[in-house]
This record gives C-alpha cells, structure tokens and sequence, in this order.
C-alpha cells in the first residue's frame, strides 16, 4: 500500500535569512514582457489574456534577498510518498516542491534533482531554486510560494489509501489553492490534483505553470508543429516546431541563449510533454484538458547559460531545462476566473520508454510524435486519466487528517474577515502570527495598534477591505504608514503621499515614512534629500546587533546609494556607505554596489580591483546586465568579461 511519511534531507545549502523589510513600492522587474504592438499577431483569445490584469507590483509580498552563497549542510523537512513503483520527495516548507521522483522498478531518478538548496533571484519576491517540480500560481513568472512553507496533510485518497495535500493562500491574487498528490497501489504514475478557486463576489485573473526540471541531454516532444517562441530581447514570435532558423531546437543545448518556446497544442489534441534520453527513456506529463499550455525552457550552451547553470548548483552538476503545462499557451496571459468559481485539473507524472531510433528520427517530426503518443496510450490511456480526475473531484472536499506541515497564517486571517467556508482547505485560526496579530486587532477593534518597541513596521495588507479599514482606523503613525502603502499599490499615489506626510508628523520613527516619500519621488533632488534623512534616522536608532535593523538597514541603504548616484550626489554616497555594518559591505551586492560608486568617482582602478578580487552577487536578478555594463565602465575596450561575471541571456547589443 502507499505510504506517507515524514522524513529529513540534508544536502549543502544556505539559510533564506531575512526578508527585505521594506514594501516593494517599485514596479515588478519581470522578464516576461512584450511591447502592446505583438498583440497584432495574437489569436484573440491570448491577447486578450496577455493584458488581462498583468501584475505591477509584488505587494502585499516582501521581497526575499537575505541569503547568501556560502553553502553548509541544512536539513529540510520533507514528505514522502511511496507504492512499489515509485517514490516523490515532497517540500512542504518550500512551496511544496517535488524534490525527487524515483522509479524503483528501473532504478532511475526522473526529474533533475539539485545535490544543493542554493537561493537565487528568480521569483516574483526574490528566493527561488532550481530542480524538481514547482507549482507557479499567482502571475507571470516563478510564485512568491518558491520559498515559503504551505499546509500539508494527510487526506484519504480515491482508491481508499492516503493522498498528501498542500493548500495555501496565494496573496499577490488573494486565491486559496490545493495541490493533492496521490499514489495508487502499483501505479508508475504520480497523479496530482489541483483546484484554484476564487471565493470573492468579482472576477479574478488566475495563473498557473507546473514547471518540471529535466536533464538537458533529454529530447523534448509535444504534439505541436509550431510555439510561440519568447527570448530575452523581450519578442514573441510564432514559429515552426521542431526546426527554427535552422536548427532543431527541441534538443536544448541546440539553442546558443536562455529561450522559451510555447507549444500551441491543437484543440482536442491529448495534453502531454516529455523529455527521453538517447535510449528513448524519461519522463512525461500528461493532464487533463483545462491545464492546455505546454512549454520548454533552455538555458543554451552559451556562456551565459551555462554560468546560470553552475550558478544554481555547484560545478560538474549536469544541467537542465525545463518542461512545463500551464492554463494557457503562453506565461504572459492570465486567465479570467469567474466569481465564485474555480479551475480544477488532473495531472500525471510517470517514466516513458519510447523507441529511440523513433524519438530521434531526423526529419521525422510527426513520427516521432506518434510513437511517443502511442507509447503514452498504452502507459496510461487517456480515458483513464479522466477517470482519475472524476474520481479525485470527489474527495478534493474531504477535511484534512493528521497535519504534516503547517503555512502561513493569511488565509485563516482571510476567513476569520469574511467567514468563508472553504471545504477541504481549512484555515484555521491555530495558525495565525505574530505578523498577522495587528490585523486581527484592526479587525476586531478598529484601530491599528502601534508597535510595543521600536522596529521596522510589519507587512501591509493592501487588498480592497483591508485598505477601507485602514481608511476608517483612529488617525496613527503606523495605520498611515500601511494605509499610504495600500494606496499607493492600488495606484491613488497622491493619497498614498498624503497618508506618509500625516503620518511622518506623528511618527516616533522617520524613517519608514522618508523612505516611502523618497520612493514616492523616483529618481529626483527631493528623493535624494529623503533618502539622506531616512538614513540618518534608521542609523540613530538602529541596533547593530539585530538581525532585522541590519536588513532594514542594507536594503535602506542600497536604495539611497542608487538613487544619490543617479542624481550625482556621490559625496552623500560615499556617506551611506560608510554607515553601512561591515558585514553588509563584505556582500557580492554591495561590492558591486562600490565599484559603480568608485567609478562615479573616478577611481577605475579601484573599482576594477573589486572585480580582481572576486565576488558573488548572490541576489543577482535573473536577466540583469549589471555586472556587464560595470565591467565595461573599469576596463579597456576589449578587455574581455571575466567567465564568472558573464550570466549575459541574450546577444550583445540585443534590444
């Protein structure tokens, strides 16, 4: 029979450290853009979901950034779930990954499975890891989830034994959410359920990638004969499948740079995508229909992507791409989810042994798609996924049994607000916080209460009925700090403005409010001024030896050290800088941060000994090209970038 257990994984890996303390007020720095003109070319269905709502701001989600690369055993808690065909790996407390799925009968892993937990700046707030299977929900990219810890239980399964379910409260669109993965007795296949639903009386953009790391030497099949394809020159172009520009690019080290191809997968065509090796063996996805998108992401052989590689592993690791089934054909759509309503799907996860000579038939597409589809039939008939799927719908209500992981304590804030019943998905009020306590008291009392010593302020709420509450809430330091940041997400930025000032007249602490008016200002003089001020204030009252004044204090001063470089105030600069804690200072962030200071400077020469020296930016964000535009600023024309500097994702001079 199945079994569910809980077991500990110890592999190199760092601490997630502090969460950024301050409240993302910049716009989203997502890759997944395309100018309004590239509509034009779009069935009118995906444009139309392609400016559906996209997201503009992370809120109310804090930006992860406090880990760092040096790398020691660490122990993470994981759930197990074993028949005598297979075994998953489940991260409860890292949104739930999929770490490892072994097939016991061939004796192979059929995901590739990072040997190290190794943070990078990949999610739409931060911290994410490669490797496994990842469930994106919430907007275009990897989810604010990557790194955080979901509800885990266990629940009984259709055909009478245990299944594990994750649920949580995806935030960025206020959406409870499960995932149930179950094992039938002597089944190969992995089956996963998954309902998203919207229990608000509006309509809400849903989003959804199952995103599956695969060894890179793997072939990768669709039944498609052409993809939107998506590079980061920020284009999207429909394109043949499996030749491209002259180059078969369903083999991912075919490609040079770091590209997505999007499979249009014909109406009523069966769903599936794998990835088999040179024997023809590996793994598939299949699903039901609602989950219709399909996708491949490559890394290239180019130098970029393969030091993104050896970024998020270690070196003499094999690498990986990725195969993934989202809800529509592309990642840049979001799907309209009907008040009240939901979205629910099946998937399934399990080995694939094809004909090789069929797989790898030069010039032979459709062959190849045939065999693939045939070999998947006898696997696991299509009918027999939609009668897993049926099956699964009536037990996804079923209420938890023993707990195995507990989330975070939002959604229960949720229902204790509105008094939702959420079948299947308690949120109980056992799991709220510290972080949630002032909103409870908001809700109970009416006022926001100030905090009991002085600190960074907590996170913000900015969903609709928290900000009326905030709006009616007795007129206090801390309910106009929240209050101007649920305004300025939902786009008022004068009121926001106004809320901060009213605020900074009666605040004991300045500087939370200088830093929101500084950001409120851009790149100007008058931010410049606000930025100074702020740093002066955290660093009166700041407390070195905590961890949270020393967050606080790094992400105050990396924000004021930019904006006083773009408005020319180097001296003011250099002046932050000083003040920042040495430890701080000795990060690869800030050691790039103070070559880009030494060269407004003038000082080249010191600046290019940074880069001598050697350092990381363990925080460096997925298609940044910070490192090689500094590197052109220190050195001769010609002077080549340094192989560990180079995680450049497109061509030289792409737009």
């Amino acid at each position: 029979m199945t079994e569910i257990r809980r077991a500990v994984l110890t592999l190199p890996g760092v601490p997630l450290g502090p969460d950024n303390p301050l409240p993302p007020l910049r716009p989203l720095d997502e890759m997944h853009e395309v100018d309004e003109r590239a509509k034009d070319d779009m069935p009118l269905d995906m444009a139309r979901q392609v400016g559906y709502r996209p997201l503009t701001s992370v809120l109310p989600e804090r930006i992860r950034d406090g880990y760092g690369r040096d790398r020691a055993p660490v122990e993470l808690d994981t759930i197990v779930i074993e028949n005598d065909r297979l075994r998953a790996t489940v991260a409860p407390g890292l949104g739930g990954r999929v770490l490892s799925l072994f097939h016991k009968p061939t004796a192979r892993e059929l995901l590739y499975r990072n040997p190290v937990f190794q943070p990078a700046d990949f999610a739409l707030n931060g911290a994410w890891f490669s490797g496994g299977i990842e469930w994106n929900i919430g907007a275009t990219g990897h989810t604010a989830l990557s790194c955080a810890p979901l509800h885990a239980a266990r629940v009984p399964a259709p055909d009478g034994g245990d299944m594990l379910r994750l649920w949580e409260w995806e935030r960025l669109r206020d959406l409870p959410f499960q995932v149930d993965l179950w094992l039938p007795d002597g089944s190969d296949f992995l089956y996963v359920g998954v309902r998203i639903r919207n229990p608000h009386e509006k309509p809400a953009p849903a989003y959804w990638w199952s995103n599956i790391a695969v060894p890179e030497e793997h072939r990768v099949l669709a039944p498609a004969d052409e993809a939107w394809y998506f590079a980061y020159e920020r284009t999207l172009t429909r394109v043949p499948v499996p030749e491209y520009d002259g180059v078969d690019r369903t083999y991912p080290l075919n490609s040079e740079f770091p590209a997505d191809y999007f499979y249009e997968v014909a109406d009523g065509q069966r769903r599936w995508i794998t990835a088999l090796d040179d024997a023809g063996r590996g793994l598939v996805q299949t699903s039901t229909d609602l989950l219709r998108g399909r996708k491949l992401f490559v890394w290239g052989s180019g130098p970029g992507g393969r030091r993104w590689q050896e970024w998020l592993t270690e070196p003499g690791t094999g690498g990986y791409s990725e195969i993934q089934a989202g809800l529509a054909r592309t990642q840049l759509e979001h799907v309209r989810l009907e008040a009240e309503g939901e979205f629910s799907w099946l998937e399934a996860y399990g080995p694939l042994a094809a004909d090789a000579g069929a797989v790898h038939a030069s010039g032979d597409w459709g062959r190849a798609v045939d065999e693939v589809e045939r070999r998947l039939e006898e696997a696991l008939p299509r009918a027999d996924v939609d009668a897993a799927y049926e099956a699964w719908r009536a037990c996804a209500d079923v209420e938890p049994g023993e707990r195995l992981a507990v989330g975070s304590g939002w959604g229960a804030l949720e229902v204790l607000r509105t008094g939702w019943k959420l079948a299947g998905t308690p949120f109980d009020e056992s799991t709220l916080g510290e972080e949630q306590a002032p909103w409870r008291a908001l809700l109970e009392t009416g006022a926001f209460p100030e905090q009991r010593k002085v600190g960074p302020p907590g996170p913000t709420l900015v969903a609709p009925a928290w900000r009326d509450m905030l709006e009616t809430a007795p007129a206090r330091p801390l309910s106009e700090y929240h209050l101007g940041v649920a305004q300025w997400h939902a786009g008022d930025r004068a009121q926001a403005v106004r809320s901060w000032e009213r605020g900074l007249e009666l605040a004991p602490s300045l500087w939370p409010f200088l830093r929101c008016l500084a950001a409120a200002d851009g790149n100007s003089s008058r931010a410049a001024d606000r930025y100074v001020e702020a740093f002066d204030d955290l660093c009166a009252e700041r407390r070195d030896d905590g961890e949270p004044w020393r967050a606080a204090c790094a992400a105050l001063g990396r924000e004021a050290i930019e904006v006083l470089l773009a408005v020319d105030r180097v001296a003011d600069a250099r002046h932050v800088w000083s003040r920042l804690h040495p430890e701080t200072r000795a990060r690869g962030r800030f050691r790039l941060l103070e070559a880009q200071l030494l060269c407004v400077e003038g000082d080249f020469a010191a600046a290019r000994a940074i880069f001598d020296a050697g350092f990381e930016v363990a925080d460096l964000r997925e298609g940044a090209e910070t490192l090689t535009e500094t590197w052109s600023r220190v050195s001769p024309p010609g002077d080549r970038l340094p192989p560990r500097y180079d995680f450049r994702m497109r061509p030289a001079g792409g737009a």
